[in-house]
């Protein structure tokens, strides 16, 4: 039976009730009084439930499909405003021993070039990083106690907090590993973390287990309670994902509100991020063998659903999606996004070549970062490399309460200007800090608290004058 309280995953995620959930909004695609009625309750900015979610993904009027779209756009703009956070992920291994279907870390794949970062290793790829004007790194590692213990994890975060090259320092560190224990999630806590992210890839548990037929990841129950057990360990800040192309994209995007619904009721803070990734190429996998894909129209609309239905967390879309696709998304629900990334063992400090196949998956956006800052400067946006909050303490409900109270505007806003001024200063070519110059210049006028506006001008003088690393 569901129960949103319940510890067990069978139950916060309950395949009866999502499929009759699928089933009430085939019935109501096409209710016009239904529909409106979730969308004048989703104005009120509070969220909605996973039913109603789904009943708005299903639905065919094109007058309320606009509607959608714009109120995601509205929502979006309430609590993040133009701010767009960068990040890279920084591979540290593909040393696996899961026999996941989709990914080319499977433990029986022969073909791809097992690595493994050494600790000096780990530094040439984060003085990289930095040289880019990184703040904000991802860790992505397989499974694999052997090669992979979380000492080796944990070595890893201190390595890469220790590293200081000319202007350049990596402020949080988000980590993206296999579902572990409490005492583990514990360890992460007192090493610095972030977010700790984990994709439930589907939240079908027959298609789980279909697609995960060997290791520790084939237990669905462990894996998709990670995230109760990793807040019982200290960690306030969690980051969900699918990965649609898996199943049936229905099914997995109400499981994700469901889940969200869960960690807010149960744990009493909903998760930080939502992520939205789509299956991709990469060696010894073929994409072509699902056939759940979803178009970029389809996808538009689950990020805009998602958005309406869980309105504080941050969305985030990788590299997996091409420029053209990541600028049909921005307005209506990212707010995080990477930039400049390898999705290969040792990437950044050494070119990635056509005959390495030691990445995870195909990147279609391949653009520097300092391209991809560019590109959001001229759409209007403000590449944020903040990461204050996490330093400042205020993190899970600390951050929750800011971000549903509206404060945004007077914390994260003037904290995203000086990081993309230090950004300027340290990394961008001429005509880049141009267009930024003049994006900060505007932006520093929205900022509402008279106090916070003239101490932000304050702190990006002192930033130009060789300061660094000034927030709110």
């Amino acid at each position: 039976m569901y129960n949103v309280m319940s510890p067990k995953a069978e139950e916060f995620i309950s395949d009866e009730e999502i499929r009759e959930c699928l089933d009430y909004a085939q019935k109501n695609k096409k209710n016009e009084a239904l529909i409106s009625q979730i969308l004048e309750k989703a104005k009120k900015m509070k969220g909605i439930s996973h039913k109603e979610a789904i009943v708005l993904l299903d639905c065919e009027l094109e007058e309320k499909n606009q509607e959608i779209f714009q109120l995601a756009e509205q929502i979006k703009q309430e609590f993040y405003g133009n701010r767009i956070v960068m990040f890279a992920p920084l591979y540290l291994s593909n040393y696996c021993i899961n026999g996941c279907e989709y990914c080319p870390y499977h433990a029986k794949n022969r073909h791809i070039s097992r690595k493994k970062l050494t600790q000096e290793e780990v530094r040439r790829e984060v003085i990289a990083l930095q040289d880019m004007g990184h703040k904000r790194l991802a860790l992505e590692a397989g499974e694999d106690p052997v090669n992979n213990p979380l000492e080796y994890i944990l070595e890893c975060i201190h390595t890469i907090y220790s590293i200081r090259h000319k202007n350049g320092a990596i402020r949080r560190v988000n980590v993206n590993i296999a579902a572990t224990t409490v005492e583990d999630y514990r360890k992460l806590k007192e090493a610095g973390i972030g977010t700790y992210i984990l994709f439930q890839e589907t939240y079908d548990k027959k298609q789980y287990e279909k697609l995960h037929p060997t290791g520790p990841k084939s237990n669905y129950e462990y894996h998709t309670e990670a995230m109760d057990r990793a807040m019982d360990g200290g960690i306030d800040d969690v980051g969900l994902g699918v990965l649609f192309g898996l199943n049936n994209y229905r099914y997995d995007f109400t499981g994700i509100i469901m889940h969200a619904e869960h960690l807010e009721a149960f744990k009493g803070v909903g998760p930080h991020t939502i992520s939205v990734p789509r299956v991709r190429r990469a060696d010894d996998i073929d994409p072509d063998v699902f056939d759940n894909g979803i178009s970029d129209e389809t996808f538009q609309k689950i990020v805009a659903c998602i958005r309406i239905a869980v309105p504080y967390t941050g969305m985030i879309v990788s590299t997996r999606e091409s420029a053209k696709t990541r600028e049909k998304v921005l307005h209506l629900g990212v707010s995080q996004i990477s930039g400049g990334s390898r999705t290969s063992v040792g990437g950044y400090y050494e070119e990635e070549q056509e005959e390495d196949n030691s990445a995870q998956f195909d990147v279609s956006d391949r653009r520097t970062l300092e391209e991809v800052v560019h590109w959001l400067m001229d759409l209007g946006y403000v590449p944020s490399f903040c990461t204050a909050c996490y330093r400042e303490g205020r993190t899970g409900d600390r951050f929750m309460e800011l971000l549903k109270n509206r404060q945004i505007v007077n914390c994260c806003h003037p904290n995203a200007l000086m990081t993309l001024k230090e950004f300027l200063e340290d990394y961008a070519s001429p005509q880049t800090k141009e267009i930024g110059e003049k994006l900060i210049a505007e932006e520093l006028k929205k900022i509402p608290n008279e106090k916070v506006r003239l101490k932000a001008r304050e702190y990006i003088d002192n930033i130009q004058n060789g300061g660094r690393d000034f927030r709110f």
